[in-house]
């Protein structure tokens, strides 16, 4: 039997609020463990949550960055359970009255752009955390670090939609860079800022029936999820063909062993026992609230990729891959203002800046070479100052030092031979000192023209003009003819 997959994903995003979302305890990552906790947080007897309303803004922000409908009241509720890195008992999250509901990502799929479809975004805290120490079962003792508990995050989830892994995978990347763009979350996956539990089941091809679904946990990075969907798909049409059950459950993906394992039976939402909470009264958004915030919005992603390939006139595949960063795009603008030359820039930031950013670990913030000085190199390209050759040079040196393109070019004599007399007097020598190259020239064999340029190359120590250089040497082999 032929199947058909069907995902959705529940993605929780960190916020990049200083404070929690109802405590003024920080959100720093990487502090000792149990140093951002008051009684608010640990939910001691007595105390009341006071909402941030920053935590709301960057909602409200994400929300229509998705073409969300802002819901002019929301309302928090009490989800209760219990584990050990729940101190009140419950969590404080939105269930009846999210902030937001029905919006869109699109994505690039094998049938063109794909519109997957957002059913809500609500606003939440988290949890703490479990740490685990021992070498085996029998002696591992477990630690809880509360400095995350209520930390605020956004809980964006999708409509089951999603077709395939690979789309999964597309979908996260979009919704990462949409967040990035307009920075409300640092989307940093290896700091828990976000999170993505899949719900993954699969139907006879045809059928609009949901079947009975499994959630994937433990997911900490995009390729992880999208190996965990791969599995997950292939162990249930596995059980399928045999007859067995899918159970409605929990289960975690384990890296080592690449495959899911079962945690627990999933719950039902009447588990959790959801009610109103009574500490907080609901949260009214006017108009005048959400234009504000609509006003602060960048230009999204989509929109500046098309931008690029219309005002710059570069292929789709270099817009896409400058579009993925706002921090990048900016970079690159800057440089073409500095350079006009918009396809030299998209080539040099494609490859030799992001190649070195990848080697050192860092992000186009932290670029030794600024834009402006970028776009001076390819000005003294295009002027004929440098070649390509010793623009090479010159940029492991900026990359190096930090120095502007003029600067090292000067000091280093780096500028390009344009003396006609000069570059003929090399020209002259190197055919002297090559008549077997001369002869092969004459016989028609062209190779020996490239053997005579790379020689007055080496001569001028890569400093020629080679456009000048190429129109002498033609000139005096044509002579010799």
């Amino acid at each position: 039997m032929e199947y058909e997959v069907v995902i959705g994903l529940e993605v929780h995003v960190q916020l990049l609020t200083e404070s929690k979302l109802f405590c003024g305890c920080s959100t720093r990552f990487g502090e000792p463990p149990n140093q951002n906790t008051c009684p608010v947080c640990l939910g001691l007897p007595g105390v009341l949550p006071v909402l941030n309303k920053k935590a709301i803004d960057y909602s409200i922000k994400a929300a229509l960055s998705l073409g969300c409908q802002i819901k002019r009241s929301c309302l928090f509720s009490r989800k209760n359970y219990f584990y050990p890195d729940l101190p009140k008992g419950y969590q404080i999250t939105q269930y009846r009255l999210p902030l937001a509901e029905k919006g869109f990502i699109e994505i690039d799929s094998e049938n063109g752009i794909k519109r997957i479809g957002i059913d809500r975004v609500n606003l939440e805290e988290d949890a703490g955390k479990l740490l685990h120490e021992g070498l085996s079962e029998s002696d591992t003792k477990s630690y809880i670090d509360f400095n995350r508990c209520g930390v605020p995050l956004a809980e964006i989830v999708s409509l089951p939609e999603i077709s395939s892994p690979q789309e999964a995978y597309q979908y996260l990347n979009t919704l990462k860079t949409v967040l990035r763009y307009i920075e409300v979350s640092d989307c940093n996956m290896e700091e828990g800022s976000l999170r993505c539990d899949a719900n993954v089941s699969i139907r006879p091809k045809g059928s609009k029936e949901f079947h009975i679904r499994t959630e994937v946990k433990n997911l900490n990075s995009f390729k992880a999820v999208q190996r965990a969907m791969e599995f997950e798909v292939n162990r249930q049409k596995e059980a399928a063909e045999k007859g067995e059950r899918i159970v409605l459950e929990t289960r975690l993906w384990d890296e080592r062993k690449q495959e899911t394992l079962p945690m627990r039976s999933k719950e039902e939402a009447h588990d959790y026992r959801y009610f109103p909470e009574p500490d907080l009264v609901p949260v009214e958004i006017d108009d005048d609230w959400i234009d504000q915030i609509r006003r602060e919005l960048p230009e999204m992603p989509g929109a500046k990729k098309e931008r690029f390939i219309k005002q710059y006139e570069i292929p789709s595949y270099d817009a896409d891959i400058l579009t993925q960063e706002k921090a990048l795009a900016d970079y690159y603008e800057e440089c073409v203002k500095s350079c006009q030359n918009p396809k030299a820039a998209s080539n040099w930031i494609m490859g030799d800046i992001l190649r070195e950013l990848k080697k050192a670990n860092i992000d186009i913030q932290e670029c030794p070479i600024t834009a402006a000085n970028l776009g001076q190199m390819i000005r003294l390209i295009d002027q004929g100052v440098i070649s390509g050759k010793i623009a090479k040079e010159v940029f492991e040196e900026m990359y190096r030092s930090g120095a502007s393109a003029e600067n090292i070019v000067r000091e280093k004599g780096l500028s390009q031979i344009t003396d006609d007399k000069l570059i003929r007097e090399v020209a002259e020598k190197v055919i002297e000192e090559n008549p077997q190259a001369l002869e092969a020239y004459k016989k028609g064999k062209t190779r020996s023209f490239g053997f005579l340029i790379g020689q007055i190359m080496k001569a001028t120590k890569g400093k020629a003009n080679p456009q000048l250089a190429n129109k002498i040497l033609n000139q005096l082999l044509e002579e010799k003819k």
